[in-house]
Order: C-alpha cells, then structure tokens, then sequence
C-alpha cells in the first residue's frame, strides 16, 4: 500500500519580516514596492512580504521605459506561477531603465528583492510625494496589524 503523508505548517503571520532584515535607507508603499532615492533619481523594486506572498516569480513585463507616470499608476506587471500582479510608481516620475537581469532571470526578485532583484529606476517629479510612504518601522506595523 502506498501511502503519502502531507505535512501542513501553519503560521501566525506568514512572512512576517524582522524589522531589522527591513532595509532603513528605503521607503515603502502599503502596495508593497519599495523606493531607494539617490537625489533626484530612485531604484524601485518590491518587498521580500511581497515576493514571499506572491511565489515563484517566473516573469516581469515592464513596457514603459520612457514613460511619465503618476505616483500609484501602474508600471508593470509581475507574474508568479499562479497569479499576475500590477506594480505601482511609488512616486512620480520618468521610468528610465529596468533591470536588464530580470529578462534571462525574474527569480532574482525572489532572491535578492531589495539588491539584484531591483525592477526600474526612474526621475522622481515632485520629492514632496516621498514624504507620504512608509519607513521600515511603519511598513513593519502595517504587516503586522
């Protein structure tokens, strides 16, 4: 007789995020994405809550390089084995470049979400819409109400 046994965990909060693995430096959005700003130009990518709740990421479709878009307008998509997601501008601005190494390797925003796995950088239009996202410690809370 074959017989397979399933073993289910269970945790209170999944993927809950030790602040101090949350990097400082970076403001967060209640969408998830996560913005690194280096004077007027930022790196944007999303959180490692977001990855782990979305799965394996197995593609990334970004297609408005070039593009103005309003903060919380969507810039792309982000695809994982069982689901789509939209991406949101964290704040306004030009989308300049996205990461090239996401087209041979999406898994990258699984492995390393606020390093390698980075999705676009862009020119932010008005700085003052910084001030209304999340720090590390805020985001930290929003996981965990």
């Amino acid at each position: 007789m074959n017989k397979k046994i399933v073993l289910l965990l269970i945790q209170d909060k999944p993927n809950k995020i030790d602040t101090m693995t949350l990097p400082q430096n970076l403001k967060y959005t209640t969408e998830h994405e996560w913005i690194r700003v280096e004077g007027d130009e930022a790196t944007v990518g999303i959180t490692a809550f977001a990855q782990g709740e979305l799965g394996d990421i197995v593609f990334v479709e970004i297609e408005t390089v070039g593009e103005t878009l309003k903060q919380g307008e969507t810039f792309g998509t982000i695809e994982a084995v069982k689901t789509v997601s939209d991406l949101f501008m964290p704040a306004g601005g030009e989308v300049q470049e996205v990461n090239p190494a996401l087209e041979d390797s999406p898994e990258l925003v699984n492995k390393d979400p606020y390093d390698a796995g980075w999705l676009i950088k862009i020119k932010i239009n008005n700085p003052s819409e910084l001030d209304g996202l999340l720090s590390a410690e805020q985001y930290q809370a929003m996981l965990e109400a």
